[in-house]
């Protein structure tokens, strides 16, 4: 890269430097996704972003990967070394419409066919400012969309520090042309499956869209089991329907989560002073692992062990870091205090109480408000042990934890109907 469009990528990159403190996902990539940085490297990029890719070249120079604004010369033909997906405003680029990207995936194929010995590396990058999932009324958040100029650097002003550059495993050009051609369909195909494969990834990444509080609740009375346990409240307690409706509003607004991304972001600030005071570092295993399986559309339920209140505040806070949501988590309603309540709340706590026995409505409500978050993708947190060990000693698990996955609703059983009255301590 020479003359105008090097003065512009550095003339850019001075407030970018300044602005942006963005880390890897995964920590080191070339090890971690077994990149072979002596075969060529391609980067494909949802959007068409300068701050993207200039982003993207500084995490690249810090980890020793290839510099994506320096083309790759194969075979004497000089090709970009980065490809975007979806268009947007053109200014020294090489190529931006979908077309053009599908075309710079039938030069790289074509290559192959040529070239029998050849093997690039195509590995798709995203570069997120900010989480925040938007409401279902609501626009779609920067994560979700491209930005045009204006947006873009509004979202560099205020979510530069809170961006991250999320290295996926690279797909094999050689074992793409081998086993399915090197026309222009697969082009296209690569093309397409390239862009399913960034939807899932912010999908995993920022969660699905929060619905306004009382769209859920309303969606909750609406569904048959809380109907009918609504008037089977009104007819046991002599009570007219209203009354009984009401009571099962209030016994989802003591139960329901607020989830708000400015306060994750808050918290997230403080627990990184805490941990770094407290602990020499956090060693986290097979977060690739559960990465994939949030990618590929799984439901997650984290099961930690519960021997003090870092248990849960250490896992979100590792799932956060690692590019993906935190769980939406069971809290002993003994936590629903001010000023904790409302924050454990808004870090995605949902209450529960120590005992359903001999109360229908209650159970009902609990186990549809459950099944709802599962149903839009919510990822969720319980122990298994039911409470704190206290004795720093794992306890045995409560067996009759259980998640129905045959029964659609994905919600909590219990082969008593939540008789036990111990069952859901936290």
């Amino acid at each position: 890269m020479s003359g105008w469009p090097r003065i512009y990528y550095k003339l850019l990159n001075l407030p970018l430097s300044i602005l942006v403190k963005s880390k890897s996902i995964p920590a080191d990539p070339a090890p971690e996704l077994g990149l072979d940085t002596s075969r060529p490297i391609m980067y494909v990029l949802p959007y068409n972003s300068k701050a993207d890719l200039l982003t993207l070249r500084a995490q690249c120079l810090a980890h020793d990967l290839p510099d994506p604004l320096e083309p790759l010369e194969i075979d004497g033909t000089l090709l970009p070394r980065y490809v975007f997906i979806h268009g947007g405003p053109r200014v020294f680029t090489y190529y931006t419409p979908k077309e053009e990207s599908i075309k710079l995936f039938h030069d790289y194929l074509d290559l192959h066919r040529s070239n029998p010995n050849l093997d690039v590396q195509m590995v798709p990058v995203s570069v997120m400012f900010g989480r925040a999932p938007g409401r279902e009324k609501g626009e779609v958040n920067p994560p979700l969309r491209m930005l045009n100029g204006v947006q873009k650097f509004f979202a560099v002003l205020w979510l530069g520090r809170d961006s991250f550059v999320r290295f996926s495993p690279s797909v094999s050009l050689r074992r793409m042309a081998d086993e399915h051609g090197t026309d222009k369909t697969i082009a296209q195909k690569l093309a397409r499956v390239a862009r399913m494969h960034f939807a899932r990834q912010r999908l995993a990444a920022v969660g699905p869209r929060l619905p306004a509080r009382q769209d859920l609740f309303n969606k909750l009375l609406a569904s048959r089991a809380i109907a009918k346990a609504v008037e089977d409240e009104a007819r046991s307690k002599k009570i007219s329907h209203e009354k009984a409706q009401q009571n099962a509003i209030a016994l989802m607004e003591e139960i329901a989560a607020n989830f708000s991304y400015e306060m994750i972001r808050l918290t997230d600030r403080i627990l990184g002073f805490t941990w770094n005071r407290l602990y020499q570092g956090i060693n986290v295993h097979n977060a690739e692992r559960v990465r994939q399986l949030a990618h590929d559309g799984h439901e997650l339920v984290y099961v930690p062990c519960h021997r003090s209140h870092m248990d849960y505040l250490l896992l979100s806070y590792v799932l956060y870091h690692q590019g993906l949501v935190p769980p939406h988590i069971a809290a002993g309603i003994n936590l629903n205090f001010w000023p904790a309540g409302p924050i454990f709340r808004r870090l995605g706590a949902f209450f529960i109480r120590r005992t359903f026995k001999g109360n229908k409505l209650y159970s009902t409500v609990f186990r549809e408000y459950l099944g709802e978050l599962f149903s839009r993708g919510y990822s969720v947190e319980y122990f298994v042990e039911g409470g704190r060990s206290r004795t720093g000693r794992l306890l045995d698990p409560k067996t009759r934890y259980a998640v129905d996955d045959h029964s659609g609703d994905a919600a909590w059983r219990h082969a008593s109907d939540y008789a036990d009255s111990d069952l859901y301590r936290l």
